[in-house]
């Protein structure tokens, strides 16, 4: 039997899948990436913001259409099946079975009900945590990086965040079985592991009363096989001198971090039920740089949040100026039913939160080309991801790039490069997020 595994969403939905590939692989099923040839086609979906759950409920129609040919199951699993448990099934009819969040090891049950015909619902309480200590994940980004999810759900309750209602409270999987699972990981080749969460800054916290992040860390670098560490996903007001210090002396940990802030306004924060403040995160930005000088700093905006006035958007605009974030992201407000945010009155139109999210990336834009004119010049360590046959080059990412969100080193090479490989690149020019360069012989041996 063929399956179509199909994952919709962010780089914690792809480890629930991945794990769920592990256990139909398993149990003796076998993939494809064809549709026409697929027996059953399993989607993992998101429902975040309107236009991922866009996405879902289109990439569920598009493969029920498949059912008229060869198609004997449509498995449809994840935050869309849970936000939507009373009336996917009524909705969508085509769909033969639904997996809530945190029911994702009951992947093979749900198979093979599905193909004989029956019906088949899961759904634990969205606080339990699946044992995934014996799972053999199937790491679908390369051999040579994987993301480790080391906690699921989430307390800090946003007014904007559907997350705690579909994903559940804040809750670490335990330190043996993720060193267990990064041990595994680097026996297949894997030499980044991105860590995820909904917060990572809080890791450890339920299970010991204290932050446990830094020993995670600590361990993980301890394994043969693994070069770089990477953090996503840190909240400002969790980021201690701990987890800086760590960051600073543990060579395996790029000087990188993730810290989706969403605005820098007082007000606005207020609203959006943040837990910092502008001060705030200017004193835990310059402490970070003070720190760890060439760190770079990822975050994430929201624009055209209820309430938010020409002024307040302007207040955001110079604190990027004053932050020059290396890396940024902009996303307009999507009003979620069932937040609280989605039932403040002063909604701001379509078209506005779109004007001021595209001023803050056109300010982004410049800000991020100056940084990449920066490092002309300068030699960076690069992890080889792909060869561009067309153009003849290779393609990379260095310290300061997360996989898919951020941009990308191009190499030149008179020697073949393999994907994995690391390499020293010695930067010839910038452009707006990229980063073109030739491998330096002298530093890479």
């Amino acid at each position: 039997m063929k399956i179509l595994f199909i994952s919709l969403g962010c780089d914690k939905n792809l480890v629930d899948s991945e794990m769920m590939l592990g256990l139909l692989t398993k149990n003796g099923y076998t993939l494809t990436d064809d549709e026409t040839q697929a027996d059953i086609i399993v989607i993992n979906t998101c429902c975040f913001i309107h236009d991922a759950k866009e996405e879902s409920i289109n990439t569920i129609l598009e493969m029920a259409q498949y059912k008229d040919q060869n198609l004997k199951a449509l498995v449809v699993a994840g935050c869309l099946a849970e936000r939507y448990k009373d009336e996917i099934l009524e909705e969508i009819p085509e769909i033969d079975a639904v997996l809530g969040t945190t029911s994702y090891d009951a992947i093979v049950d749900a198979v093979n009900e599905a193909l004989k015909g029956q019906s088949y619902e899961h759904y634990e309480s969205i606080d339990y945590l699946p044992d995934n200590s014996k799972v053999d994940r199937v790491v679908t980004t390369g051999s040579h990086m994987a993301y480790l999810k080391i906690a699921e759900g989430c307390d800090k309750r946003c007014s904007y965040c559907i997350i705690p209602k579909i994903r559940g409270h804040f809750r670490s999987v335990p330190m043996e079985e993720l060193l267990r699972e990064a041990e595994s990981l680097a026996q297949q080749g894997v030499r980044e592991l991105v860590l995820v969460a909904q917060e990572t800054t809080l890791y450890g916290k339920d299970l010991t009363g204290k932050k446990e992040l830094p020993t995670l860390i600590h361990n993980l670098c301890k394994i043969d096989g693994i070069e770089w560490i990477r953090l996503l996903y840190c909240y400002p007001e969790e980021i201690n001198d701990e987890l800086i210090e760590v960051i600073k002396t543990e060579e395996k940990v790029c000087h990188y971090i993730d810290m989706p802030i969403q605005h820098s306004e007082n007000r606005i924060l207020q609203r959006m039920g943040r837990r910092t403040s502008r001060e705030d995160l200017v004193a835990v930005i310059q402490k970070l740089r003070k720190e760890i000088p060439d760190i770079a700093i990822r975050t994430t905006l929201i624009t055209g949040f209820p309430g938010e006035t020409q002024k307040d958007h302007e207040g955001l605009l110079e604190f990027v100026k004053e932050c020059r974030f290396e890396r940024l992201g902009v996303f307009t407000y999507s009003p979620e039913e069932g937040t609280l945010a989605a039932e403040f009155e002063d909604q701001i139109p379509e078209e506005v939160k779109e004007e001021r999210r595209d001023e803050i990336m056109t300010l982004q834009q410049e800000i991020s080309f100056e940084h990449t004119q920066e490092m002309v010049g300068k030699v960076v360590k690069v992890m080889v991801e792909g060869y561009l046959y067309e153009d003849d080059i290779y393609i990379g990412r260095s310290y300061m790039d997360a996989p898919k969100v951020d941009g990308c080193v191009f190499i030149n090479s008179q020697e073949e490069l393999m994907t994995g490989d690391f390499v020293y690149v010695k930067i010839t020019q910038g452009r707006e997020y990229d980063m073109i360069g030739e491998v330096d012989y002298e530093f890479t041996k």
